[in-house]
């Protein structure tokens, strides 16, 4: 399975930008628009229609599809991340440049994808109910998170 994200025009763009971003990631392929389906696409000839790209071993596609639709926060990618440093990092890193801030760990890039850039350990601190309420109740007021008030809710 690959997820599939829709830019209008910026996916070659946008692979650069995220593959800047994450040391472990790479360029698989590209293709282009041709002459066959113009009347549909409106597409120059030689134009990028996709790039097969992988980040952190999950491997995505990035596709010029036009104007149509648009990222919202029904679909986020998420990271996960052992450290505060880590978290600082690619939460600045998004979040620069055009990005915005959300709550929880949640953020949008500059071009509208959702992140959320979370602790590698919520998922196990979030099994134990007690702990998990005063997790919650820290969580639901930090924008980036922070690691050590998690730890000590």
């Amino acid at each position: 399975m690959r997820p599939c994200l829709w830019f209008d025009n910026q996916a070659e763009e946008a692979v650069k930008f995220y593959t800047s971003i994450f040391r472990d990631s790479k360029v698989e392929g590209v293709s282009y628009y041709g002459k066959e389906g113009f009347d549909i696409h409106h597409q120059k000839e030689g134009t990028v229609l996709t790039i097969e790209f992988e980040i952190n071993g999950q491997s995505l596609t990035a596709l010029n599809g036009g104007p149509v639709f648009q990222f919202n926060e029904s679909i986020s990618l998420q990271v996960f991340c052992d450290s505060q440093q880590e978290i600082d990092y690619y939460w600045d890193k998004l979040t620069g440049d055009g990005g915005e801030e959300s709550y929880c760990g949640w953020l949008k890039d500059k071009y509208g994808l959702s992140w959320q850039i979370v602790p590698s350990m919520l998922s196990e601190l979030m099994k134990d109910p007690v702990k998990a309420e005063k997790i919650m109740s820290v969580f639901m007021e930090m924008r980036k998170l922070d690691l050590e008030k998690i730890q000590n809710a």
